[in-house]
């Protein structure tokens, strides 16, 4: 017996077919998000550390690549993340997110 929706018509099989012939790869090692009332814009690039001779360290936000989603595909986005994340620290164990970032020294102690 097929599967039937509410409606008691048969539910058709939908077969998916993935095209990777024209998918690019980059690494991201942070991400911008901006928004409007219909979109979700999020940039992704790399930090790249730079100090020059005499002056204070900068850090450049060199982005990569732009995806622009509506907010039900942002909301799925998150949940599927969200399965992966779930998964990975399952079996591996928590992820810290400040690994490796020095840590801001604690503030001096007041004079007694």
């Amino acid at each position: 017996m097929a599967d039937q929706n509410p409606q008691g018509n048969p539910q058709q099989q939908i077969q998916l077919r993935i095209d990777e012939t024209k998918m690019t790869s980059t690494y991201a090692n942070t991400i911008r998000t901006s928004n409007t009332q219909d979109e979700v814009v999020m940039d992704f690039g790399m930090n790249l550390p730079m100090q020059a001779p005499g002056q204070a360290p900068t850090i450049v936000f060199n982005v990569g690549s732009r995806v622009i989603m509506n907010w039900a595909g942002a909301k799925r986005l998150v949940m599927s993340l969200g399965n992966a994340v779930r998964q990975y620290e399952e079996q591996f164990g928590t992820i810290e997110i400040n690994q490796g970032q020095q840590q801001a020294a604690p503030p001096p102690a007041p004079n007694a």
